[in-house]
């Protein structure tokens, strides 16, 4: 059976001929030329591997990279124009697995996604995530967060926390570990105001802020969500 590579790119001349060259090596390839039509493909088709581009007009890459890292582990290649070393470094601290500039060598390409499908296991993407038989839905696919029948509204990054967390159930995620993978690299200073943002989160999720269900504090560590 083909690996299914899902192309996300607003450049139609870009994306029909790296399809044809992908075709032409045996995959299965989806095209997608918006950032929003790119997230739910990733969802509907499951694909094996994600090529992304930064630049695009609805959504920038970095933020459909984030969103498809609350959704799955699948391998994300940045495809772009931006040779900036600290563009790259930026997509790989966001979960990205490998960062590739336009114009690219054919088989250079096709090598590097080869390498990354050997080594990625196969995960499907998530569209919900469940707690508390029910009581507690995060749904990633639309960003919303329901707690017993009601959906809670969230800032951005409370909610980027709370996916971060969620996704970790059971495991304990350091403050900069949370910090850098819910909000950025660029926030990696801002890890003292995390205990207010967590704060805010835990008036708005938990029946009792004061004595939290899900958002558990490890002392001196960081915060785990409870899985149960």
């Amino acid at each position: 059976m083909a690996d299914k590579i899902l192309i996300i790119d607003d450049e139609e001349t870009t994306v029909r001929l790296l399809g044809i060259l992908l075709e032409r090596k045996g995959f299965e390839v989806i095209k997608a030329l918006r950032a929003d039509e790119g997230l739910r493909m990733a969802y509907r088709h499951q694909p094996d591997l994600i090529l992304l581009d930064i630049m695009m007009p609805d959504m920038d890459g970095w933020e459909v990279c984030r969103r498809l890292r609350e959704l799955s582990d699948v391998p994300i290649l940045f495809l772009t124009a931006r040779a900036d070393s600290q563009d790259a470094a930026k997509g790989l601290e966001m979960g990205a697995d490998d960062y590739i500039i336009k114009p690219y060598d054919n088989d250079e390409l096709i090598a590097r996604i080869r390498a990354n499908l050997r080594r990625a296991p196969r995960n499907e993407v998530v569209e919900e995530l469940v707690f508390d038989g029910g009581r507690f839905r995060i749904n990633l696919m639309n960003r919303e967060v329901v707690v017993d029948g009601e959906q809670r509204d969230l800032t951005p990054k409370e909610y980027a926390l709370l996916s971060v967390l969620a996704r970790n159930a059971g495991r304990v995620v350091t403050r900069q570990e949370l910090v850098t993978e819910a909000w950025g690299g660029e926030y990696g200073d801002a890890i003292d105001s995390l205990k207010l943002y967590i704060h805010y989160l835990r008036k708005k999720v938990e029946r009792n802020p004061a004595r939290p269900e899900f958002i558990l504090t490890s002392r001196g560590v960081g915060y785990r969500f409870a899985n149960k």
